[in-house]
């Protein structure tokens, strides 16, 4: 494995880290959603390192996946995808709607967002030390 595909997989785990630091607290439910969403993005920042598949300076999860999934060895549920996606800005800036249509995520949609984030990383981390 790369130098730098370890680094990336290193912050994943931080922002996991993250999550699992502040799960169950109501007040914290759109930061541990937007570590989620860093962790799988830093996880697929790392494939992109790993395999050379180009430089991106994005943090559509979208866009990122679709560049990635040829090398995955496990399905990604795409709809956690999209939602973790919609997370980014509005889990750093207060909006007019909050985070989601409905407001701040509950505790359990955070929970989700975290044990989705930590698949990713973990089958990433798999993927990156079995070549």
């Amino acid at each position: 494995m790369k130098s730098i595909t370890s680094e990336w997989l290193t912050f994943a785990q931080k922002d996991l880290a993250s999550c699992q630091k502040m799960h169950g607290d109501d007040f914290l439910t759109n930061v541990v959603s937007f570590h989620a969403q860093q962790a799988v993005e830093k996880s697929f920042k790392a494939i992109i390192e790993e395999f050379e598949l180009g430089f991106i300076r994005t943090h559509d999860l979208i866009r990122l996946h679709e560049t990635v999934k040829q090398r995955l060895n496990f399905n990604v549920d795409l709809e956690m995808i999209k939602k973790l996606n919609e997370l980014y800005i509005s889990a750093r800036y207060p909006g007019e709607f909050g985070l989601l249509p409905s407001g701040d995520p509950t505790i359990k949609e955070a929970d989700s967002f975290y044990k989705f984030a930590k698949d990713v990383v973990e089958q990433v981390q798999k993927l990156m030390e079995n070549g």
